[in-house]
C-alpha cells in the first residue's frame, strides 16, 4: 500500500461552478518533493490540509472533516475502462492517489500512517457536484458516479506530517463496527434505509452525516 502521487490544485475560473466568482481548484495535479499536511481548521473557514493546495468553495469542501481525500487508482483504472480515455493522477480533484488500498471500502475512522509521520482518520466518502461533473466533461456524471458507489474517501489529519509520491501508507487502526464509507455513501444517497447503520460509527463519522442519520431515526420514532 502506497501513494501513487499527492495532488495539488490552483484557482481556476472555469464557466461550470457555481461559486460567485466562478474559480475552483478542482484540477489538481501531482506535486513534486515533499507535501505538508495539517489540520486546516473547521468547514467555512478552513480549506485543504495540503500546504499549496486550493480549495475556493469552502461551504461545501475542506475544513477540518474534509481535511485531505484520496482515491485508489485501481477504482480510477476501472473508470479509464469505462469513459476509453485516460484519467491522470489528480483527474478526480483527489490529493492522494493510491495503490493497494481498499480506499471506498476503508472503515469510517480507520486510520491510516502516510509516511513517516502523517496519521489521517476516515470520516466519510466524496458527494460528486455540479463543478466535478464539468471538470471531467462527462454527461450525468453526478449519477454515474453516484451508482457505481466508490467515491473515494475524506480524511481528517490526526497527526501532521510530510508526505511524497511513493511513501507507504500503513493501516494502524481499524474500529470494529463494520461502517465503511461505500455504506455511508449509499446511505447518505440513494439508500436512506442505512442510515441507521452509520450511528455505529459514532463521532467518527463527519458531523453532517451523523446529524442526517440523527435526524432521520428520530423521524422513525416518531
Amino acid at each position: 500500500m502506497k501513494l501513487l502521487s499527492v495532488n495539488l490544485g490552483r484557482p481556476k475560473a472555469v464557466p461550470y461552478t457555481d461559486q460567485p466568482d466562478g474559480v475552483t481548484g478542482i484540477d489538481k495535479r501531482p506535486a513534486d518533493g515533499l507535501v505538508r499536511v495539517t489540520a486546516p481548521g473547521p468547514k467555512g473557514t478552513g480549506a485543504s490540509g495540503l500546504a499549496g493546495d486550493a480549495v475556493c468553495d469552502t461551504r461545501h469542501h475542506g475544513g477540518v472533516d474534509q481535511a485531505v481525500y484520496a482515491v485508489a487508482r485501481e477504482d480510477m483504472d476501472d473508470w479509464e475502462h469505462e469513459l476509453g480515455r485516460p484519467l491522470p493522477h489528480g483527474s478526480f480533484g483527489e490529493n492522494l492517489t493510491t495503490t493497494g488500498v481498499d480506499v471506498s471500502g476503508a472503515l469510517i475512522g480507520e486510520r491510516w500512517r502516510v509516511g513517516p509521520d502523517l496519521v489521517l482518520e476516515v470520516t466519510s466518502g466524496r458527494i460528486p457536484c455540479r463543478t466535478f461533473q464539468g471538470h471531467l466533461g462527462e454527461r450525468r456524471w453526478v449519477k454515474r458516479f453516484t451508482a457505481k458507489g466508490a467515491p473515494g474517501a475524506y480524511l481528517r489529519v490526526i497527526e501532521p506530517g510530510g508526505i511524497r509520491a511513493g511513501d507507504p501508507v500503513e493501516i494502524v487502526h481499524r474500529p470494529a463496527h463494520g461502517v465503511t464509507v461505500a455504506l455511508q455513501f449509499r446511505a447518505v444517497t440513494t439508500e436512506r434505509e442505512l442510515l441507521p447503520r452509520l450511528l455505529a460509527a459514532g463521532d467518527a463519522l463527519h458531523p453532517e452525516a451523523l446529524a442526517t442519520a440523527r435526524t432521520y431515526v428520530g423521524k422513525q420514532g416518531a
